[in-house]
């Protein structure tokens, strides 16, 4: 900074705050109270030389001072001047060239009468411009390729970066993560998240530094005050808080919530697959049920098998014993005396015992057979009762034709995590037409 004789206490404001921006950049120390009692005792001739790369600022006298600038200017002029500082915030005009056109268009007589120019407080176009060190600022990395001609220019926006906690009592407990890029405006609203764009970028791919040779576009006046990205990262969260909520379908018969961003197609297709898997695991359950029960009677229709084999083998040999005690008795009685004697009527008795063993196992033989009936037809209920509970399992509710339940779920300022909030540079390439196109997109 190189300074002369202030006119007024505004030239003299506007100087100390350009210089405690400068040393705020830079990391020196700046006494504001030494610098003002430094330019209020500047007189004729006397001049203030602040160096960035000197220890103290420099007080010197010179004899003359000659000013080459052009005076007055014309409308042409002025408005050429002015270009850089109404052109919008997205487009970079170097002062340079409105200085050369400036230069061109001004009259030929240099012996006018000098006007001062006041040039603008901010960096200037194409710079980049210097921030306080408060003051966090990321680039996002350069991605596309550069169409022909163009140049490369950063653009300052606002980024913020928060994960939000969603949760419902026990079936749901899920996280997002959320990063907004927004425009930095010169309106009473510098920046308004309502216009802001989601954008897929993680902030571990944000880097610290920009690339060789690019420019600038005009940084925003508000975009250089710390304290403004206080007010923007409670108005981001706030934002949130108001604005975001997930929706999601629930599955009353199978009590499944789908995933953020799942659509109702997709859901139904993963409720069809797990509808099926859970009907197989039900169907193997109720088998498993029934499984002792089968087990037992199949026991004991073997048993009852059994024993109408063995009964009625014992009924075959008993009829057998009884027919020759009835020969013999015969034979004995015709071809014996005609008599009856006491051998002959013991043979007669026994014979006929026998015929009263052989009925009663006979019967047993039928009372066997009644139980082997008995249980087959309780194994035959049996399995038609487990076929009943498994139709009744595969035939449940569809997923395809199940309706669904619609669950909205918003998150508490509690459950809002802002991880980042900055100013950011979003590179663009740049046509020589001016046209820009996104060069990390």
């Amino acid at each position: 900074w190189f300074i002369g004789r202030l006119q007024t206490e505004r030239d003299k404001a506007r100087v100390i705050e350009g210089l405690e921006g400068v040393a705020a950049g830079s990391g020196q120390k700046f006494d504001r109270q030494e610098m003002e009692q430094i330019l209020a005792g500047l007189g004729n001739r006397i001049f203030l030389l602040n160096n960035v790369h000197e220890d103290a600022p420099e007080v010197f006298e010179s004899r003359w001072a000659m000013s080459y600038l052009r005076g007055p200017l014309t409308r042409t002029q002025i408005k050429s001047l002015m270009e850089p500082i109404k052109a919008p915030a997205n487009t970079v005009v170097p002062m340079a060239t409105a200085a050369a056109t400036a230069a061109q268009t001004a009259p030929a007589n240099p012996a006018a009468t000098p006007a001062a120019v006041a040039a603008p407080t901010a960096s200037p176009v194409g710079q980049r411009p210097v921030l306080p060190p408060e003051i966090s600022q990321y680039f996002i990395p350069v991605r596309a390729d550069a169409p022909a001609g163009a140049m490369l220019t950063y653009q300052p926006m606002v980024l913020g970066a928060a994960e939000i906690h969603y949760s419902k009592a026990k079936s749901v407990d899920l996280s997002q993560e959320l990063t907004l890029l927004a425009n930095i405006d010169e309106g009473p609203i510098a920046v308004d998240w309502d216009q802001a764009t989601a954008v897929d970028l993680p902030v571990q791919d944000l880097e610290g530094a920009p690339v060789d040779a690019a420019g600038f576009s005009n940084l925003p006046p508000a975009a250089g005050k710390a304290k403004n990205y206080d007010s923007w990262r409670k108005d981001f969260a706030g934002w949130i808080y108001r604005n975001q909520k997930v929706e999601l379908f629930e599955s009353p018969s199978l009590d499944l919530i789908s995933n953020p961003g799942e659509s109702e197609r997709d859901f139904r297709v993963r409720l069809q697959q797990l509808g099926r898997e859970k009907r197989d695991e039900a169907v193997e359950k109720l088998r498993q049920k029934y499984a002792p029960r089968m087990a037992a009677l199949e026991e004991k229709r073997r048993r009852a098998e059994q024993a109408v084999a063995r009964e009625a083998e014992q009924a075959q040999g008993q009829k057998v014993q009884t027919a020759i005690s009835f020969g013999a008795t015969l034979l004995s009685s015709f071809f014996g005396r005609k008599t009856v004697s006491l051998s002959t009527l013991g043979r007669a008795t026994t014979a006929a015992r026998g015929v009263s063993k052989t009925m009663k196992e006979s019967s047993d033989v039928e009372r066997a057979q009644d139980t082997v009936e008995a249980v087959n037809q309780q194994l035959a209920d049996l399995n038609a009762q487990l076929k009943t509970e498994t139709e009744a399992i595969q035939q449940g509710g569809d997923p395809q034709t199940e309706e669904l339940e619609k669950v909205n779920l918003k998150p508490t300022k509690s459950n809002i995590s802002v991880k980042l909030l900055s100013l950011v540079w979003a590179p663009q390439w740049r046509d020589a037409q001016g046209q820009t196109t996104s060069a990390w997109e």
